[in-house]
């Protein structure tokens, strides 16, 4: 699939090009500044919460993979829901990275126009910019909500095999 002509960094590059050619305000470099520091911090804090996914998603496999006799392992066949309890709580952890990545993968399109002014190109990119911020923070707190309720869950499939065993 191709990308419209509008979308490509042809297209993109003319457009800072002509930005450039009329220099922006000392304010406007500012803003721009902000903006690119918080699509950095959300950057990191994404990637942390990735990482973070990760080692939830191995730590909750662990009672399906533990040595037998080990105190968190359950069999598959004969203790079939503490076994499903435990992969349930991998389930958000999941949703969760996926929202990681998809914030990750937001661009910032945006509009050149057909024989736009330094200045409403400059508009236009604050706008992406600004959208793909926003964009990457809705999705960075739903996946911290999703990433708790799935520690929450192991936590609990633990809690019940656990008690399991001990009685």
């Amino acid at each position: 699939m191709t990308e419209p002509a509008d979308q490509s960094h042809r297209a993109r590059l003319r457009a800072f090009r002509a930005m450039r050619g009329d220099p922006p305000d000392p304010g406007f470099i500012a803003d721009l500044e902000y903006l690119e520091n918080r699509d950095l911090d959300l950057s990191v804090r994404l990637g942390a919460l990735l990482a973070f996914n990760a080692l939830g998603v191995t730590v909750g496999t662990h009672p399906v993979s533990a040595s037998p006799g080990a105190p968190l392992s359950v069999d598959a066949v004969t203790q079939p829901l503490l076994t499903l309890a435990s992969l349930v709580g991998i389930a958000p952890l999941a949703v969760s990275s996926y929202l990681c990545l998809r914030a990750m993968l937001v661009g910032e399109e945006f509009d050149a126009g057909e024989r736009a002014d330094a200045d409403t190109l400059r508009r236009n990119l604050f706008a992406a910019f600004v959208r793909s911020v926003d964009v990457q923070a809705r999705r960075l707190r739903r996946a911290v909500r999703w990433t708790l309720a799935g520690g929450v869950l192991t936590l609990a499939a633990w809690a019940a095999i656990l008690l399991v065993k001990m009685s």
